[in-house]
């Protein structure tokens, strides 16, 4: 089954940095902290509540909302991120009214992005157009394998064939579809991977975001791994399993536009864009970071203490930091270089108000460029296919 709104393949990617879709106007992130269940390999921000009061929520979501409103007047919101946890747990009346409430405080554009993070369980599956209907046009599925013992795994709930299900009626009800895929897991092969990736790629939807696994601290698999019953592939099976990745979403015409991101072109998430390219977000919700120009907000983590301050104060803030310069533009490097189209310099200069050229060591830029792992022309600063590879190292020495 095919997904009938993906746009036609492409078999290239040439998009410049300047050209990148959703990457001026306001974001708006709203995080919704609550899941069913903790899995096993995750350290978001997300709980396992019995109960939730969701008046009580949709109400200090909404004032969190209209605090960050107050100090971002007059600008025009592009795109609407619902994360988590699992924001496929709100009732779709929050949704609409928080929706509802981006449009009556800022601008909202006509073509604005506006993204739920779902399950693919059947439950969450079944409210799909009623999501839809409160204004949802794109929704990422966290699919995370598509075998069920791999999903037992995982922790997920779900199985192989809720998954394939949920896939084909989003499809058929939202926009624009994208799900998630989780590799390098346990146990997990080269050819195993491929027939999964070509499984995935089939449903045609016009983005998919493909993680490597990784460990996190204070997280169960972390326990499990350093006890040594977690046993991930080596780092030659994992970079073999990279590229693979990379070889076959091109071939596809979904290139990665991003390190774990692949897309037709036009298809990107303009939210997480504005993220990378350095733009303008308000996060609202427990444990939501925002950047406001150059000063950085992070709400309070907890979900019942961040409930508390928006009843006393109207707000859920934990901290307001002014970021000087250096700090914008080594955020904006760190975040650009993981872009296949790179940093745009002269975008790079406006938002940190520094350039480029000043924060990276020229004797760095110069040895990975001779390696052919960066490119550096007079608009833009990039990572080739090979240094995106290898993007952690080429950083540690790129930051001045």
């Amino acid at each position: 089954m095919a997904c009938p709104t993906a746009p036609a393949p492409s078999s290239n990617w040439s998009m410049p940095a300047s050209d990148l879709p959703g990457v001026d106007g306001l974001a708006v992130y709203v995080h919704w902290p609550f899941c069913l269940s903790k899995c096993p390999y995750c350290d978001f921000n997300s709980h396992v509540r019995e109960s939730v009061d969701q008046v009580r929520w949709r109400t200090a979501l909404l004032a969190d909302l209209a605090h960050e409103a107050m100090l971002t007047p007059a600008r025009t919101v592009t795109s609407i991120f619902f994360g988590g946890g699992t924001p496929s747990l709100m009732p779709p009346e929050t949704v609409a009214a928080i929706i509802e409430g981006v449009a009556r405080h800022w601008r909202l554009a006509p073509d604005a992005e506006i993204t739920l993070e779902a399950n693919p369980s059947s439950v969450e599956a079944a409210r799909f157009r009623a999501f839809a209907g409160a204004g949802v046009n794109r929704v990422s599925l966290g699919v995370q394998a598509l075998d069920d013992a791999s999903l037992v795994q995982l922790g997920r709930r779900h199985d192989a064939a809720e998954a394939l299900a949920a896939l084909e009626l989003a499809c058929g009800t939202f926009d624009r579809v994208s799900f998630d895929l989780i590799y390098a897991r346990p146990g997990q092969t080269l050819a195993g991977w491929r027939s999964e990736l070509a499984r995935a790629l089939g449903f045609g939807t016009g983005h998919l975001s493909l993680y490597q696994l990784t460990i996190e601290p204070q997280t169960r698999f972390a326990e499990l791994y350093r006890r040594g019953d977690l046993v991930l592939p080596d780092e030659d099976l994992a970079a073999d399993l990279y590229a693979l990745t990379q070889e076959m979403t091109a071939a596809a015409g979904l290139p990665a536009y991003e390190i774990s991101n692949h897309a037709r072109p036009g298809a990107e998430s303009r939210h997480n864009l504005a993220y990378w390219t350095y733009g303008d977000y308000v996060g609202i919700g427990p444990g939501a970071h925002g950047r406001r120009g150059r000063q950085a907000t992070v709400r309070l983590k907890k979900p019942e203490a961040w409930c508390e301050s928006v009843e006393a104060h109207g707000h859920g803030l934990e901290s307001e930091t002014p970021l000087d310069p250096e700090a914008c533009a080594d955020e904006a490097l760190l975040m650009g270089l993981r872009l296949a189209a790179g940093i745009d310099k002269a975008r790079f200069r406006r938002r940190t108000g520094r350039a480029l050229e000043t924060v990276v060591d020229p004797a760095a830029v110069r040895d990975f460029t001779d390696l052919g792992l960066l490119i550096d022309d007079p608009d833009t600063l990039r990572a080739t296919p090979a240094g995106l590879a290898v993007l952690n190292s080429l950083l540690a020495r790129l930051a001045r």
